[in-house]
Parts: C-alpha cells; sequence; structure tokens
C-alpha cells in the first residue's frame, strides 16, 4: 500500500481544488485499505470529497462520497482506457461556489490525467 502516488491540486476552479491518487488493487479489501491510507493524510480526510472508482475482476466498484456521478465518470475514463486494477481517487476541496456540470468535467479530467502517468 505504500504506493499509493498523489497528483496534488491538478484543476482549481471558482475556489474548489482537485487532486487525484491511485493505486494498483486486486480486490476490496485493497480498495478500503487506499482510501484509509490517504485519509492518514488530514488534508484529505477533511476534503469535501474523495469520489473513486475501480475496474476489478469481480466486476467495477465505486463511490460517489456524495459527489453524485462522480464515481460513474471515474468508471467512464478506466472503461474508456481499458485500466483495470487501478483505484483512482478523485479529490475535491469545495471553495463556496457551486460548479454545476463543470464539476463532472473536472472529475473526468483529473482521472485521464491519472491514466496518463501510468
Amino acid at each position: 500500500m505504500a504506493n499509493l502516488r498523489v497528483l496534488d491540486n491538478v484543476i482549481s476552479d471558482r475556489g474548489s481544488k482537485y487532486s487525484v491518487s491511485g493505486i494498483g488493487v486486486s480486490s476490496r479489501v485493497e480498495v478500503d485499505a487506499a482510501l484509509k491510507l490517504l485519509k492518514r493524510n488530514k488534508k484529505f480526510a477533511k476534503a469535501t470529497h474523495n469520489s473513486w472508482g475501480v475496474l476489478l475482476p469481480e466486476g467495477p466498484l465505486k463511490a460517489d462520497d456524495g459527489e453524485a456521478g462522480a464515481g460513474n465518470v471515474i468508471l467512464s475514463v478506466l472503461e474508456g482506457a481499458d485500466v483495470h486494477g487501478q483505484l483512482v481517487i478523485v479529490t475535491r476541496w469545495f471553495g463556496g461556489k457551486h460548479l454545476g456540470g463543470d464539476r463532472f468535467r473536472h472529475v473526468r479530467d483529473a482521472a485521464k490525467m491519472w491514466v496518463e502517468t501510468l
């Protein structure tokens, strides 16, 4: 689990800031361990949303963490790139202004940034 990588502050819009993190996983237990590891960092533990997605042999897993639909956006990026076994976590710190549909574009762009690092 020590190889969790973080691309910090990759997108900023109207006060909201986004980071993307990821790690190779093979099970839901490893997903939970990776999320726990990320949230050991107070900055990420206090984030507004830590949305995530992963394609595992048993099927796709995702969580929106209050950002309705964000997990599906991440899964769509992973499916489009045919990336399996990589947990991608898009973190958002709310900046005080609602972003509307732009928030999904930012989640997609952050997830794509992660995939490009593989």
